[in-house]
């Protein structure tokens, strides 16, 4: 498929004017409150005549509000949670965190030149991997998408996930590069004077924190052997990979604001003002920097003829998660890691089949999050839905695929592509009832459709993401690389 230096200015201007496609409320999508008290009342058993009754309200007032089409004010919310006991940070009213104020200028200048950089860098991340995925020769790009690879990380035809052997070396494995280096201070304000925060996320959760921010234990990337369906792993925690990824973000968006004001014509320009990138070197070494993926899955709905498959689609909410905020994505995705800090649950939870799955809990069915404040392990054998896509594997009305392993050129954050392929009977019984909003943004479709109906896998739709939106670029590699083996794929 043609990358978006490939499409004229004509067509892409076509294109973005052509309407209704993908829409969003005006409303902002952080503010799910109404969302968020159906999914409370729907969990606790409540009906919604004694829910509006508790309020004071009209049970018409009330499903408008869980709709979305009318607001709750300040009172109601508080109301809610009084009343209620709906947790106050659902309701939008848990405090935010506070940067301390400090009488030193220098502390003061440093930590708003942050905020404002790293707020510039959210506003301009697909612009930004345009530009960096040019620092990288073209053997390397994935064509279409700002991600990287090296040719032997993408098989030439979709590998069958159960084909794939995984090996885990949980032994310590120290690493070269980890954030803390001096070419990052440029990206590391003062705390206080003469003093830089230590890494990058302690600049994050000092100054301008997310919704979702912890760092939990992951399986670091150790090796790739696609060619024996083999791949190994170690261990590390996620903000071991944020002090990096995201300090290269930073890095760049700097660059640019210092070098030409914004984003520059050309990535010449930029030249010697990246030393963190040169730091860390070869992208592919994974000895030199805890390597942590992702696995972004494509959910392609394969509905019954005439029908054209579809796919499902999230916009990431930046007031809710710390990377690729405010771009669009294939859903679910996550990372790579325990279901829990457990030690048991690093080999339990070691598989790709299993992650995927509770992503697909918490990400389209909005269900609670195995966020490792439990001690015992699932039971996956004993988990409906997980037993439900078994059986459908089985019967081969549910399929599953690598498509290979890439770089963010941006962040050189590493993700795991792959794909499932539902049928349709199969994808309506288990996923029909697929939310709207979730923890770390919306799941969106053509139009004013239900988020279950998604979005059409058809040329002219992948071609739209790949070329005009700001689409996060291991969604747009799934998208890709699906599109060029849809025919084994979909088995048509």
């Amino acid at each position: 498929m043609a990358g978006p230096e490939h499409v004229s200015v004509q067509r892409r201007a076509r294109m973005a004017s052509d309407t209704p496609w993908l829409e969003r409320p005006a409303r902002p999508v952080s503010d799910d409150a109404g969302s968020r008290l159906r999914h409370w009342r729907l969990l606790t058993g409540k009906s919604q005549e004694s829910v509006a009754a508790a309020l004071g309200m009209t049970q018409q007032h009330l499903s408008q509000i869980e709709l979305g089409k009318r607001p709750l004010s300040v009172a109601q919310r508080r109301l809610i949670v009084a009343e209620l006991g709906v947790a106050a940070q659902d309701m939008g009213l848990a405090p935010q965190a506070r940067i301390r104020v400090t009488a030193d200028p220098d502390v003061a200048s440093s930590t708003a030149r942050w905020r404002a950089e790293r707020r510039w860098l959210n506003q301009h991340r697909a612009d930004l991997a345009r530009l960096a995925v040019r620092l990288y020769p073209a053997q390397q790009q994935i064509p279409g998408t700002t991600l990287i690879a090296e040719p032997r990380w993408i098989p030439s035809l979709p590998l069958d996930m159960r084909s794939l052997a995984l090996e885990l070396d949980d032994l310590p494995r120290p690493v070269k590069v980890d954030g803390s280096e001096p070419a990052t201070l440029p990206v590391r304000p003062l705390r206080s004077p003469g003093m830089h925060d230590d890494r990058y996320t302690a600049a994050i959760r000092r100054i301008d924190p997310p919704q979702l921010f912890e760092s939990r234990p992951g399986y670091r990337l150790l090796r790739v052997d696609l060619d024996r369906r083999s791949l190994g792993f170690g261990m590390s925690t996620y903000f071991d990979k944020l002090d990096v990824s995201e300090a290269l973000g930073h890095e760049m968006a700097l660059a640019c604001l210092a070098r030409s004001g914004g984003l520059p014509a050309a990535v010449e320009m930029l030249k010697d003002a990246l030393p963190f990138r040169e730091l860390v070197g070869d992208p592919f070494d994974p000895a030199r920097r805890a390597v942590m993926p992702a696995i972004t899955t494509l959910t392609i709905r394969l509905r019954r003829w005439p029908a054209e498959a579809s796919f499902l689609l999230h916009w990431r909410d930046p007031a809710k998660v710390a990377t690729a905020g405010g771009m669009y994505d294939v859903v679910p995705a996550g990372e790579f890691q325990p279901s829990s800090v457990a030690l048991w649950d690093r080999r339990h939870d070691f598989d790709l089949w299993k992650n995927i799955v509770r992503e697909f809990a918490e990400e389209v069915l909005a269900e609670p999050e195995h966020d490792g404040t439990r001690s015992a392990p699932i039971d996956y054998e004993g988990w409906q839905l997980f037993q439900d896509l078994k059986v459908a594997q089985r019967h081969g009305r549910v399929s599953a695929f690598l498509l290979g392993l890439g770089l963010d050129a941006l962040t050189l954050a590493a993700t795991i592509l792959t794909v499932v392929v539902i049928d349709d009977d199969v994808f309506s019984r288990l996923f029909g009832e697929a939310v709207r909003y979730n923890d770390e943004g919306e799941i969106v479709a053509v139009g004013d459709g239900r988020a279950a109906a998604g979005v059409p896998f058809t040329r002219s739709a992948v071609e739209r993401l790949l070329t005009t939106e700001p689409m996060a670029s291991p969604g747009a590699a799934c998208l890709a690389l699906a599109w060029q083996h849809r025919d084994v794929l979909l088995g048509v």
